[in-house]
């Protein structure tokens, strides 16, 4: 098995004349939980969804599992976007099998599990919760799968502070060992907890990718602290 869950050599993509990456060589361990961090625009969604197959880059390969970008990476992925996208008019249960027909690798026990434990009724459908709760429910398919790379893109955005524990406690127990997590935030305090590792992008390139310890030790201050130092926000 390769040490590598994700291998990203010269990738880019523009927009027209716009580039969004620019030439970004990456490299992901297995078993790593990773904090993919960036301003508003500097190519974080770009990136995750090239990872997923949504986009074709301009150049540069792509291999995840040892796989390159097609139908065996796409299941070896579970992506988690930043807008909800389930339809309204579905019950909770009916999406789960929906999942559980779809993916092969879609575990329904475990996510009716996560469901008792967030207090969210099968019998509701989508349109009746709350943003949060949607959010929550997309979490729960996403972590319901036994994957091998999952890409997370702002997933604490919408709920309540109160929920962000578990969700965070879900996400750092319920992925296989043999796979890593790639969140997206702007909450970096609130998952900085939870990293292994920190990737900071901006205007389309890698500015730094190393352990969270290494950054705290060497710039003597928090992630979270030192990306508002280096992006000045």
């Amino acid at each position: 098995m390769n040490e590598f869950v994700l291998e990203i050599n010269g990738l880019s993509k523009s927009y027209g004349k716009k580039s969004a990456l620019e030439n970004i060589d990456l490299k992901i361990e297995r078993g790593r939980i990773i904090g993919l961090l960036g301003p508003n625009g500097s190519g974080k969604t770009t990136l995750i969804k090239l990872i997923n197959g949504l986009l074709t880059p301009n150049s540069g390969a792509i291999t995840v599992d040892g796989s390159p970008i097609g139908e065996k990476s796409r299941l070896a992925v579970s992506y988690l976007p930043d807008k909800t996208y389930l339809p309204d008019w579905m019950k909770v249960k009916d999406v789960m099998k929906m999942f559980e027909d779809f993916y092969e690798n879609f575990d329904i026990k475990k996510a009716e599990d996560m469901l008792g434990k967030l207090n969210i009724n099968g019998e509701e459908r989508l349109k009746a919760l709350s943003k949060g709760t949607k959010e929550k429910v997309q979490l729960i398919l996403v972590m319901s799968r036994s994957a091998k790379l999952y890409l997370l893109d702002e997933p604490i955005g919408g709920v309540d502070p109160a929920a962000r524990d578990y969700i965070l406690n879900t996400i750092i127990t319920t992925y296989n060992p043999d796979a890593s997590v790639v969140i997206s935030t702007h909450l970096i305090s609130d998952i900085e907890k939870v990293l292994d590792e920190a990737i900071f992008i901006n205007n389309g390139q890698i500015v730094l990718h190393d352990t969270v310890d290494n950054i705290r030790e060497k710039e003597g201050k928090s992630v979270d602290g030192y990306f508002r130092e280096v992006f000045k926000c």
